[in-house]
């Protein structure tokens, strides 16, 4: 069956991840977000152009800065939509993390490749790194 979401080969796809901190700083957003967004493109094979929209989440105790706003200086990055918006607080979660949900066009044939770097591998151990 043939899903909806298909066009010229492309399937919108979903890709989750996360990362966590090691501190709530501006240097330690921008290397965790940078390395977050870097290990996605890589392991999807992204264009710019086939990035629709990205969300990040963040828990309560980051805000130093917006991880969309560092996001936003990824070369062609202009066109995507982004946005940012403050995790649910749940006893018990990890802390300094922050999450994405990222909607892009991927081929058809290609399975998303979802990335949980630092301690949020801990999150999705089977879906961790770059690997």
């Amino acid at each position: 069956m043939t899903r909806p979401s298909i066009a010229n080969g492309l399937a919108l796809r979903g890709l989750r991840g996360a990362t966590t901190c090691c501190e709530n700083s501006v240097e330690a957003i921008e290397v965790a977000v940078h390395e977050l967004v870097t290990c996605l493109v890589e392991r999807n094979a992204l264009e710019a152009d086939r990035i629709v929209s990205v969300t990040f989440s963040v828990t309560t105790d980051l805000d130093a800065c917006f991880p969309a706003a560092i996001a936003r200086r990824q070369q062609g990055w202009d066109g995507v939509a982004l946005l940012d918006c403050q995790q649910m607080a749940v006893q018990g979660d990890l802390k300094r993390c922050i999450r994405l949900l990222a909607h892009v066009w991927l081929p058809a044939e290609q399975s998303p490749c979802h990335a949980y770097l630092g301690e949020a591998s801990r999150l999705r151990p089977d879906r961790s790194g770059y690997n």
